[in-house]
C-alpha cells in the first residue's frame, strides 16, 4: 500500500543532507531527515492550503486543530493526558533547547548534557555562556545507557540548573524506560535541576518497549519541559515546526519569555503538517515502522560482518551509532568517505571512533552504502 522503495531526486530542492556532497560520488547518509516522502494526506492538505492563496500571520495557539491534534496524538501513543495550556509551539526542538538555557541558566550555571549526542544539543550551553557538564553513556547489559552517577555527581554541583535529555538517545537509539526516567527524575528534583527532554524521536520506537514522556512521570511534572515534533516521523522538518509541554504554568511563563522577541511563530504550513501527521497518517507510520525496522536489522547485521566495524541495533530512530575503531585508522570519516560513503561524524557527537549512519532509505540505496563500505 505503501511505497518506501522508491528514490526521488531531491537535487532540486536544494536538500541540506545532499548538498553537501554534491557533485561527488559519496553517498549522503548524515543529516536525521529520510528518504521517504512525506503522508499523502499531509501533501494534499499542504496543497490545498497554499491554493488559498493568503499566508498572513496565523498565530499558533488560535489555530486548535493542531493543539487538538497534538492532545489527541498523546493520550493514543503515550497514554498522557496533557491539557491545551500546556503547549508551547517551537520552530523546532533546537530553538527550543536553547530557550531553555536561556531561560533556566544563570550566567554562573552550569547544564548537563549527555554524550555521545548530537551536535547541536552538545553546543546549546556554550552558545549561551553556560558551562557544559557531561554525562557518558555506558554499555549495560546489552544496551546503551546514561552513567546515572555522574548524573548525580554533576547535579549536586551548586550552581546545575538544568539537564537536557535526549530520549529516545541520539545517536545510540536507546528508549529510556521508566527505571531509568525514575532515576532521573529522583536526582534532578533532590537538586532542583530542570529536565529539558529532546523527545524528537519519540513516535520511531523499533522493539517492543514503550516511550515515556519526561512530563508524564509524576516527580517531573513540575520540573520539566518535553519536547516533541511531527519532523522527524513524518520527514516535514523543512517546515520548521515542533512543540514542548509544559504542565508548570511558571516554569511554561520563564520558557517563553526566554524567547520573547527572538523566537518567531512557527508556519502555517507547519501547523497544517503537524495537524494532519496527527490525525490522517497513522496506517502510513505503522508502514514506516516496518519499513525501519526491517532496514535496521539488514544494517547490523551488515555492519557486524565487516573487518573493524561493530555495533548494537537501536530501539528507536532511523540511526545506528557504528563503533569503527576496531578499525585502527586516524580518521574513521576519511575511511567512510574514501569509499563513497557520507555519514555524520563521530568526532561531532564527541566520540572520534564512530560514525552515525541514518537508514531512513530505499533499500537499494541502503545496500549501496553496505557495498560501499564493505570494499
Amino acid at each position: 500500500m505503501y511505497n518506501f522503495d522508491t528514490l526521488t531526486d531531491r537535487s532540486p530542492t536544494h536538500a541540506f543532507k545532499w548538498e553537501r556532497y554534491k557533485g561527488k560520488d559519496i553517498i549522503p547518509t548524515w543529516v536525521a531527515d529520510t528518504e521517504f516522502s512525506s503522508p499523502q494526506p499531509i501533501i494534499d492538505a499542504l496543497v490545498k492550503r497554499s491554493q488559498h492563496g493568503l499566508f498572513g500571520y496565523t498565530l499558533p495557539k488560535e489555530y486548535t486543530p493542531a493543539t487538538d491534534a497534538i492532545i489527541d496524538w498523546c493520550k493514543k501513543q503515550y497514554d498522557w493526558h496533557i491539557e491545551a495550556d500546556w503547549i508551547v509551539w517551537t520552530p523546532g526542538v533546537v530553538p527550543a533547547f536553547n530557550m531553555a538555557c536561556k531561560g533556566f541558566a544563570s550566567d554562573q550555571s552550569s547544564i548537563i548534557v549527555q554524550t555521545p549526542n548530537y551536535p547541536p544539543l552538545l553546543a546549546a550551553p556554550q552558545i549561551n555562556g553556560k558551562a557544559r557538564l557531561e554525562v557518558s553513556t555506558v554499555f549495560v547489559d546489552g544496551r546503551w545507557t546514561l552513567d546515572f552517577d555522574a548524573l548525580e555527581a554533576h547535579a549536586a554541583k551548586p550552581h546545575t540548573s538544568l539537564f537536557i535529555l535526549c530520549n529516545p538517545m541520539n545517536p545510540v537509539g536507546t528508549v529510556l524506560n521508566k527505571e531509568e526516567l525514575t532515576r532521573i527524575a529522583n536526582i534532578c528534583t533532590a537538586n532542583g535541576v530542570t529536565v529539558c527532554s529532546d523527545e524528537i524521536h519519540c513516535d520511531l520506537i523499533l522493539d517492543d518497549v514503550r516511550h515515556i514522556p519526561a512530563g508524564k512521570i509524576p516527580s517531573l511534572e513540575d520540573q520539566s519541559i518535553t519536547l516533541m515534533a511531527a519532523s522527524k516521523t513524518f520527514n516535514v522538518a523543512g517546515l520548521g515546526t515542533s512543540f514542548a509541554i509544559i504542565p508548570n504554568a511558571k516554569i511554561r511563563r520563564q520558557f517563553v519569555n526566554a524567547g520573547a522577541g527572538i523566537v518567531p511563530w512557527v508556519t502555517v504550513m507547519g501547523l497544517v503538517a503537524t495537524e494532519v501527521a496527527f490525525t490522517q497518517c497513522q496506517d502510513w507510520l505503522n508502514a514506516q515502522l516496518d519499513y525501519l525496522r526491517a532496514n535496521r536489522d539488514y544494517l547490523v547485521e551488515a555492519i557486524n560482518n565487516i573487518d573493524g566495524l561493530s555495533c548494537v541495533a537501536p530501539e528507536a530512530t532511523f540511526l545506528l551509532w557504528v563503533d569503527a575503531s576496531g578499525l585502527g585508522v586516524s580518521d574513521t570519516q576519511k575511511w567512510c568517505e574514501d569509499r563513497g560513503v557520507g555519514p555524520s561524524p563521530g568526532r561531532d557527537f564527541g566520540q572520534a571512533n564512530f560514525f552515525r549512519i541514518n537508514y531512513g532509505c530505499p533499500r537499494s540505496m541502503l545496500e549501496s552504502i553496505v557495498e560501499r563500505l564493505s570494499k
